[in-house]
């Protein structure tokens, strides 16, 4: 049922919440796993040059050595624990729009299912402060399982 799986991953707890069920997912299928890093151009626009943005469209990340430590921690880390129940990785960061190159990605390399944290944000918390989880559930044709976080 599922060959390919896809966990979008920023490192952080939320992310790191979806890892184990898709793990699961894919030790169960003896599915190949993807670990996809986005670095967000909309969110870090402001605080880099017109060159420093142009590199990162470019995917030269070995260039921003904050950039390339961050995306390696986030996808490694997927990997790390993939290795240790048997699973192959596939690790992979772009710049861009999370959710369009999610779904971009999901797309061009026949991924089967994404899993996504979230913050279980509802009403007006969500539409206040979006969500690349929310958006991509939108913009994609791949199923999406979404793994809610919640703070201890």
């Amino acid at each position: 049922m599922y060959e390919r799986i896809l966990i979008p991953t920023d490192g952080s707890k939320v992310a790191e919440a979806a890892v184990d069920h898709a793990l699961d997912l894919a030790a169960q299928y003896e599915a190949e796993v993807h670990a996809l890093y986005v670095v967000d151009i909309d969110s870090i626009n402001l605080g880099l040059g017109t060159e420093q943005v142009d590199r990162l469209k470019q995917g030269r990340f070995d260039e921003m050595d904050e950039v390339k430590e961050r995306s390696e921690k986030a996808t490694g880390a997927v990997a790390e624990r993939a290795a240790e129940r048997g699973i192959d990785v596939v690790e992979h960061v772009s710049a861009g729009r999370p959710h369009k190159l999610i779904g971009d990605y999901a797309e061009s390399n026949d991924i089967d299912l994404i899993v996504m944290g979230s913050h279980g944000r509802a009403g007006v918390k969500r539409a206040l402060l979006g969500s690349v989880t929310e958006r991509t559930l939108r913009s994609t044709h791949v199923p999406v399982l979404v793994v809610d976080y919640e703070e201890e």
